[in-house]
């Protein structure tokens, strides 16, 4: 089924001129991104989500346009782009859908990152130009059934033999498990200090299982990562991880990218509503012109010109490397609400067509369900918040 919701009738709000902050390049990465969305995503992403499927053949090509690891260097097959034109790659991704977004977040600040910022020069030259490219896919374990906002308590261990480390454990919610070649597992070693490794599929010991009859992230490819006695060799060791710090400057990466991304299904959900209400007409006008629907209207257009203020300037704190981890918690927290609060009051604009797959809203709604929950839950981010403004850990 076609969405009404044409991709060439969307205008992206922009109420107080933040293109005008934009550079050139950054306004050509994010129109090459959007004509791929309306192109390759848009067309087919409510009969994946209807039917709970991956769209597996957009793979190769988030890899053609140059979404995995845009802001690693060239010479490792990445972009080379600064952290603004991240995020507007991943606000037009996730209006697109938020399951792509994922996708492309995970390979891009859990995979390709980590193994940048942390492995050697063999390990980056063996794994980056395939991933950038597609041709690798790869995934993050770090939760696990038991451990999901406190990763501190992580039980999968690895042991040291002579040439390997046996691998023990689970890890579960794991986003791209079900399709991936690499896992990039952090477990504790003998003496308790949390390391990284990296895991390949074929490996003896090494299965993946897919998660089903998910209500939310149903074109993401999500599963479990299971270790019996899985022999790593101990090349695929990330010597410069050290610590939950490691994982933790990961996940910093990946919430950077969903606060952008949270805007643009934010953006789709509000022009669909503005849409709707000029053409949906009751009691012999447009519903556009009442004043119930301008509130709602006004009001999403307000909240995403703040995420939007956000997004700009945590983006120029990321690209000076002045961003903190509590500044990304804000970010990320703030803006995600933003986007769930907007997707709903956009659902009763359009009425009882809201609930269909024929609009955005409902399949952007249910997927911000997930979104407000993984990378670090609404209530952790708060949290953070509180540690830094207080200087007193409440979750510890």
């Amino acid at each position: 089924m076609q969405p009404r919701h044409q991709p060439s009738t969307f205008e992206a709000p922009d109420f107080y001129g933040i293109d005008d902050l934009l550079s050139q390049e950054h306004k050509l990465v994010r129109a090459s991104i959007r004509d791929f969305v309306n192109r390759e995503i848009i067309p087919c992403i409510e009969d994946h989500a209807q039917n709970a499927t991956f769209p597996a053949n957009i793979i190769p090509k988030f890899g053609q346009i140059g979404a995995f690891g845009p802001t690693l260097p060239l010479e490792f097959g990445g972009g080379g782009l600064d952290y603004i034109s991240y995020g507007l790659m991943m606000q037009e991704i996730e209006r697109g859908d938020s399951g792509m977004r994922s996708t492309v977040s995970v390979q891009s600040s859990l995979v390709m990152w980590p193994i940048f910022a942390y492995g050697t020069e063999e390990q980056k030259q063996k794994y980056l130009p395939g991933l950038a490219k597609g041709e690798l896919v790869g995934c993050f374990g770090l939760t696990e059934p038991d451990h999901g906002s406190n990763p501190g308590g992580l039980q999968s261990n690895f042991i040291e033999r002579s040439d390997y480390y046996l691998l023990n454990g689970s890890k579960l919610w794991i986003t791209n498990a079900p399709i991936a070649d690499i896992a990039i597992v952090w477990a504790k070693n003998e003496q308790g200090s949390i390391r990284g490794l990296i895991v390949e599929r074929g490996m003896e010991g090494f299965s993946t299982a897919e998660i089903h009859n998910k209500w939310s992230l149903r074109t993401s490819a999500t599963g479990e990562l299971v270790f019996q006695d899985v022999k790593v060799p101990k090349e695929n060791m990330l010597p410069g991880s050290n610590g939950l710090k490691s994982p933790l400057a990961c996940l910093d990466q990946a919430r950077y990218g969903i606060a952008w991304g949270a805007v643009g299904a934010a953006m789709d959900c509000y022009e669909s509503a503005r849409h709707y209400a000029l053409e949906r007409s009751q009691f012999g006008k447009t519903i556009a012109s009442f004043q119930l629907t301008q509130k709602k209207l006004a009001e999403m257009l307000t909240e995403i010109t703040k995420a939007q203020l956000l997004c700009w300037r945590l983006g120029m704190l990321k690209n000076e490397d002045k961003a903190t981890t509590a500044q990304i918690s804000m970010a990320k927290r703030a803006n995600v609400e933003m986007a769930l609060n907007i997707a709903r009051e956009a659902r009763q604009i359009h009425g009882g067509m809201g609930i269909t797959g024929e609009y955005p809203i409902m399949r952007h709604m249910m997927n911000l369900e997930s979104v407000v929950t993984y990378e670090g839950t609404h209530e952790i981010h708060l949290l953070i918040l509180g540690y830094d403004i207080t200087g007193i850990a409440a979750f510890k």
